[in-house]
């Protein structure tokens, strides 16, 4: 298993990639609609103005109510990648970022109430096609109260049984459109005292002030899906932020003062103080090897604060100045850990996979094998599976068309041989009056062409007329939006095939004609 693990472990250098595509006029952007860059982040926001406390709104805590918080802020990406949102967003986020592309926005979702985001401090609420805004979202954002999930999920432990409420609440426009949420930044939950950056993220009277003086998102416009769009339905509702709002958060955590001085001294750990740890070096903690300035500041310490420095020691053994600059959303925009392409169609989606293997042709022609990519091409891996069941299916079908096709090959050339029986005395006085063998089998092969052009037009006809009422259904059970068709050209293709194979299956019954004496056939009755 980890020598399975270990051939599959690729690492790509994106920050070059990336800036071959905003550098270069190139074919990944020609054929794609948009190109998020992810950098792991994560955004805090917490609700503004509540009786209730401190209520974070993102990452959503609702799951804490089943103690179930920590498993999904660390838990794998989210499928929900559609027209929001990275692929690495997790199961507990309902902000979820916009793609770039503001055109494409609008032919897929309408606005509803309010404008589209203009600054990084605006955002949308996204609302589900029907209008309505799932019960996760109306928790997460404290509209509802998450004390009411855990009193229920209390009773269900007991083993009591819920009643089940039919009963909705409704929101104004208006009301929607008064929300707004704090915004805390990974470097301001660290206050440093007596020289050491100490987490306060659980200190309630400094959350408090925090999240007073913290800069406000505003929710200025409402949004749904609409009757045309490509999304999938399973799109759930949520709130939906624009690349300005994450790359704010970036430059702001970059300008921090914790992130500056952990930037400035990349050997040492803000929150120890100590040097980072090397894979040779003793990391147990030793009061000895403590400066002189580290002890004097560790006197002036009350109990609880030499407890939580000896917490952030015992951490530092596993410390690194990366992992720090993650925790403190210390990220560098121009070394993203995920691109995500989203492609106009299909065939651009192979111009690109082209254009990518152009590219990695380019760095290894260069000597630079550290740069070519491994992508994963995710509507490819989706799509493979699919066409997998769809060829199964079709070869199955094919195979009974085929059957069905050569029976009724046999009938008509069947029918055309009864036709040329019943007609023999015909026969005779067509050739008595001066037809040829050739004018005779003619005859037969003009009939059976009219059979398979009536036949092939009928065929056509009937399937065109079906993909009306074909298309109504499926719209009604399944609730996308599908057109069925026949492409012209295939029609005519058909109608083709259609006459062909009659042509064939009445040459034997037509020679046979062609071939008939005249003076038996004169005499037939």
């Amino acid at each position: 298993m980890i020598n399975t693990l270990s051939n599959k472990k690729q690492s790509n250098n994106l920050a070059e990639l990336k800036k071959y595509l905003e550098e270069e006029n190139n074919e990944i952007v020609e054929n794609s609609n948009s190109i998020a860059y992810d950098y792991n982040l994560k955004i805090n926001l917490y609700k503004e103005n509540t009786t209730e406390g401190i209520v974070r709104v993102n990452p959503s805590t609702v799951m804490n109510a089943f103690g179930m918080g920590e498993m999904l802020e660390a838990g794998q990406n989210s499928s929900v990648a559609s027209m929001f949102g990275s692929s690495n967003m997790t199961n507990t986020d309902i902000f979820i970022e916009m793609l770039d592309n503001q055109d494409l926005l609008k032919q897929q979702y309408d606005l509803v109430k309010g404008k589209w985001p203009s600054n990084y401090n605006e955002v949308v609420l996204i609302l589900k096609e029907d209008g309505r805004i799932d019960d996760y979202t109306l928790y997460s954002l404290g509209l509802k109260d998450q004390k009411e999930l855990e009193t229920k999920w209390k009773a269900v432990e007991k083993g009591e049984k819920l009643e089940e409420t039919e009963e909705e609440t409704s929101y104004s426009y208006d009301e929607l459109l008064d929300l707004s949420f704090k915004l805390i930044l990974n470097s301001d939950y660290y206050k440093k005292e007596n020289g050491i950056w100490l987490d306060k993220s659980e200190d309630e009277d400094y959350m408090k002030q925090k999240i007073a003086d913290a800069e406000s998102i505003k929710v200025v416009g409402i949004i749904k899906q609409n009757e045309e769009s490509i999304v999938g339905t399973s799109v759930t509702s949520g709130v939906g932020y624009t690349k300005d709002l994450k790359e704010y958060v970036i430059n702001k955590s970059n300008e921090s003062e914790i992130v500056k001085e952990q930037k400035e001294n990349q050997e040492v750990n803000v929150f120890s103080g100590l040097k980072f740890p090397t894979e040779d070096e003793n990391t147990n903690f030793d009061y000895n090897s403590l400066s002189t300035e580290q002890k004097m500041a560790m006197s002036r310490l009350s109990n609880e604060q030499i407890a939580q420095m000896m917490e952030a020691y015992a951490e530092n053994k596993n410390a690194s100045f990366e992992k720090n600059m993650k925790t403190l959303s210390g990220i560098d925009l121009d070394k993203p850990t995920e691109i995500n392409i989203y492609p106009k169609d299909f065939e651009a989606k192979d111009k690109i996979a082209d254009a990518i293997e152009q590219y990695n042709q380019k760095q290894k022609d260069e000597g630079k094998e550290e740069n070519v990519i491994n992508y994963t091409d995710i509507v490819g891996l989706m799509m493979k599976s699919v066409s997998q069941i769809i060829d199964t299916i079709s070869y199955v079908l094919i195979a009974f068309v085929a059957i069905s096709l050569i029976v009724s090959s046999i009938m008509i050339g069947i029918i055309t041989y009864i036709s040329v029986l019943e007609r023999t005395k015909e026969i005779g006085i067509l050739r008595a009056i001066g037809a040829s063998k050739k004018d005779i089998s003619r005859v037969f092969n003009a009939e059976t062409f009219i059979v398979g052009l009536i036949a092939g037009l009928l065929g056509i006809g009937i399937t065109v007329l079906l993909t009306i009422p074909i298309n109504g259904v499926i719209r009604s059970l399944a609730g996308v939006t599908v057109t069925t068709m026949v492409p012209p050209l295939a029609g005519v293709i058909l109608v083709v095939i259609s006459m062909l194979l009659t042509i064939i299956a009445g040459l034997i019954p037509a020679r046979m004609a062609s071939k008939k004496d005249p003076v038996e056939a004169l005499r037939t009755e």
